[in-house]
């Protein structure tokens, strides 16, 4: 893996109509809210999720882009693949004593999976092959404004069981957002970039992702959701030319008629203070 990267900070803007983005498993499956500002939230790992999805589809396996977190996947087998390409003798638990075997055991993650080298990974399982700590994290996002989730009634004509067969039909219920537009805030470190291989393709697999992963996560229970925007800053040195909080406050998001509930993307106008740009700055917008 080749060509390190520089420092990032990245705005993503995507929003739901008629659907649940993220259910609370501790709530009934109703849509994730603050309960003290009624902003609708949807956590990193969530958004995360996504990405892996999009990867493995438009990758299909590809050499270094398998995905390491997905369905039905047994962790200890994957990584048992380390200890037998590499053919290092397997303690149960425990990394190798000798730090260079160690070390080839968690490269050989990095290069081979998308999402370690991307996210990190806690690989400290009965096979151990270390843990590691990856460049690119998202915070939760958040509704521009509060939500009000409803729950709809819906109804099934089939029944479960022989015994329900003279019932007419069956009642369920899902809950929904009639139409909430969030934000979410990413970070991209280069010097943790460089100690997993995350490199200038990953990067552009990620932003492809991070565009594209809604076109293929489609369900009844998410309605329809669509990545309006995606705003890149890239910073011209490793570290960093300025706070990440300075850049996300250029970014600001208005209601044009505050009078009435949003509905639609065409409700709100997102506003980029470039004038302010600190200097070694670039602003990229997607």
């Amino acid at each position: 893996m080749s060509d390190l990267i520089k420092r990032y900070e990245f705005i993503l803007f995507f929003d739901v109509e008629n659907g649940n983005p993220n259910g609370d498993p501790d709530a009934g499956n109703m849509p994730r809210i603050d309960p003290e500002t009624s902003h609708g939230i949807i956590t990193d790992v969530c958004i995360k999720r996504k990405v892996r999805n999009y990867v493995d589809i438009a990758k299909n396996n590809e050499k270094h882009y398998e995905i390491y977190v997905q369905e039905n996947a047994v962790l200890n087998n994957l990584n048992k693949l380390a200890y037998d390409e590499l053919k290092i003798p397997q303690v149960s638990k425990k990394l190798p004593k000798d730090k260079e075997e160690a070390k080839k055991l968690t490269d050989y993650m990095c290069q081979r999976f998308f999402d370690i080298r991307t996210f990190g990974a806690v690989m400290t399982t009965d096979v151990n092959c270390g843990q590691v700590r990856g460049p690119v994290q998202f915070g939760f996002a958040k509704s521009i404004d509060p939500i009000v989730p409803q729950e709809i009634s819906i109804t099934r004509m089939a029944v479960t069981n022989e015994k329900d067969a003279e019932k007419e039909r069956t009642m369920g219920r899902k809950h929904i957002v009639p139409y909430a537009l969030y934000r979410m805030e990413g970070f991209i470190s280069a010097p943790l970039a460089r100690k997993t291989g995350f490199n200038t393709q990953d990067l552009e697999v990620l932003w492809d992702s991070l565009i594209n992963m809604f076109d293929h996560d489609r369900s009844a229970a998410r309605g329809k959701m669509s990545t309006r925007k995606l705003i890149i800053f890239e910073h011209s040195s490793e570290l960093g030319n300025c706070s990440a909080n300075k850049l996300f406050d250029l970014v600001d998001v208005e209601r044009i008629d505050s009078s009435k509930p949003p509905r639609s993307y065409n409700d709100y106008l997102i506003k980029i203070d470039k004038t302010n740009l600190p200097e070694g700055v670039k602003c990229i917008e997607k």
